[in-house]
């Protein structure tokens, strides 16, 4: 019996004829019930596809390897019907841009319950009802009249509101977040975040929570996977990640985000860019990027070194560690002076 809703064990993925090298490479993490995990990284790190692997939404062509756990079903050697019932029963996905995500040529009501009344079977009445109660409690004011509207009628804000109320749905075990607050002003994207925390304490849901954003992942989440080139670099409790970054990549995302009354004028940015699916390095990926960088790390790729509850992918977590909490010490210093 598997005890967590959701459990990738090594998985690679590759997309034959477009890539050189895996879009995932090596990948395990772990959702359990009731807890919210981040996956954080920069754009083209290979999150979204993480995400529709744990879906089985993968090309025709694509090769995979290693395992995915939803529950007791293996999802890459599920059937097509499996898979079908699996994400009309147990797993959802709040899209990142809602507006490509619900179709603009049919009403909200129709979204909300056109899947309650094929999979499920019930009545226009029952299932105009669970709209109404699902549209209520993702804090939209005037739930009947928005069953009436087309997706152009709403706001952003509105209609990514309506997205998680389709997720909601089905009654998830499980709840993918893949960027959901994307292009959307604070207020909003705070109201957002407010509204998701709130659904899933309440309904006891495991969720995967994927962003580009540290800060909003540290508001979220309660461990956090970092992602870099499609390989898991560094796993931790949220607020040990925070304080004590192990991975030269984590600590620069870090540097690189904003902060009010630190001291620093200026962000330190992550030199170079992202490493693209044409390039295959030896070594760790990360290492034309990263200052602490030596000749060891350009030969093999690092393995995963536990630490307690944490894991880092890097031959000199130590020295990373030591040199952020100075960091980190000497701002509180300052700012306490």
């Amino acid at each position: 019996m598997n005890n967590s809703l959701l459990r990738l064990d090594a998985v690679s993925l590759r997309l034959p004829g477009t890539a050189l090298r895996p879009v995932l490479d090596d990948v395990s993490l772990e959702v359990r019930p009731g807890e919210v995990v981040g996956l954080a990284g920069e754009s083209g790190s290979g999150k979204s596809v993480t995400a529709r692997a744990i879906l089985g939404l993968l090309p025709p062509k694509a090769e995979v390897a290693g395992t995915i756990s939803v529950g007791d079903l293996e999802v890459l050697s599920a059937s097509p019907d499996r898979l079908r019932e699996m994400r009309r029963t147990a797993v959802s996905m709040v899209f990142q841009d809602p507006r490509a995500g619900i179709n603009p040529l049919r009403r909200i009501g129709d979204y909300l319950t056109e899947a309650l009344k094929l999979t499920r079977g019930w009545s226009e009445q029952r299932a105009t009802q669970r709209a109404l109660d699902l549209l209520d409690q993702v804090g939209l004011p005037d739930p009947r009249r928005h069953l009436r509207q087309f997706p152009h009628e709403l706001s952003g804000g509105m209609l990514q509101r309506v997205m998680i109320a389709g997720a909601l749905t089905v009654e998830p075990q499980l709840l993918l977040c893949d960027e959901p607050t994307t292009a959307l002003d604070v207020t909003t994207q705070a109201e957002i975040i407010a509204i998701l925390r709130r659904l899933q304490a309440d309904q006891g849901m495991g969720m995967l929570f994927i962003t580009h954003d540290m800060d909003l992942a540290a508001a979220v989440c309660d461990r956090i996977y970092v992602m870099y080139a499609g390989r898991i670099i560094e796993q931790a409790p949220a607020t040990d990640l925070f304080a004590r970054p192990q991975h030269p990549y984590t600590a620069g995302l870090l540097a690189s985000t904003p902060r009010l009354g630190t001291g620093h004028d200026r962000l330190q940015p992550i030199p170079g860019t992202p490493l693209s699916l044409l390039e295959t390095p030896t070594g760790c990926a990360f290492s034309a990027r990263c200052g602490y960088a030596i000749a060891e790390c350009r030969i093999a790729v690092p393995s995963l070194v536990s630490d307690g509850e944490r894991t880092v992918r890097c031959v000199r977590w130590q020295d990373v560690q030591r040199e952020r909490t100075s960091v980190s010490n000497d701002s509180t210093v300052g700012s306490a002076t």
